[in-house]
């Protein structure tokens, strides 16, 4: 089972190498990570996947409690929350017929080309991890020369703590 971790830390140096240090330390794997600045500039959010019971997933929320930069912890993934995926493609695309099919896919995952070079296109998408996996598999037949991701974002929806209905599907939104 996959778990959505959201720790906010305070934004210093080292706290990214020594939270990932404490969990490879302790064998828990993180599955993707990501880690940006918060509305507040003395805090960054950490957003961890890890894939376990929920006896793991509850290791790892106590071992990150522990450490002194971590300022709070908790698990999203039993609440309803938005999640995201960036990811930058780089295909094969020469002429000007395997250009428009391309083009056409992107529109469809609602997609930008955001880079055109003369044997190449780069896109960017973003949305859920399904989504992205989708357009990878649609990509995969023309020729992926590079392929980069961001780690999955997640931020828990409106202000009840109490919300247990996972992640929110949002297919009538951007997504």
């Amino acid at each position: 089972m996959r778990h959505v971790l959201s720790a906010v830390v305070q934004n210093v140096p080292g706290v990214l190498a020594h939270i990932s240090g404490m969990l490879a330390s302790r064998g828990y794997n993180i599955e993707s990570l990501a880690v940006g600045e918060t509305e507040n500039k003395n805090l960054s959010r950490m957003t961890f996947v890890v894939v376990g019971d929920n006896r793991v997933s509850e290791q790892v929320r106590k071992q990150l409690e522990k450490i002194v930069t971590v300022v709070a912890v908790q698990d999203i993934s039993s609440r309803d929350y938005v999640e995201r995926d960036l990811m930058l493609v780089k295909v094969r695309a020469s002429s000007g017929a395997l250009r428009t099919e391309i083009r056409e896919l992107v529109d469809i995952f609602r997609g930008r080309i955001v880079d055109v070079g003369p044997e190449e296109l780069m896109v960017e998408i973003s949305g859920r991890e399904s989504k992205c996996q989708a357009f990878i598999e649609r990509m995969r037949p023309y020729g992926i020369i590079e392929l980069v991701r961001t780690g999955r974002i997640a931020m828990v929806r409106g202000s009840n703590p109490d919300a247990t209905t996972g992640p929110s599907d949002d297919s009538d939104l951007d997504s």
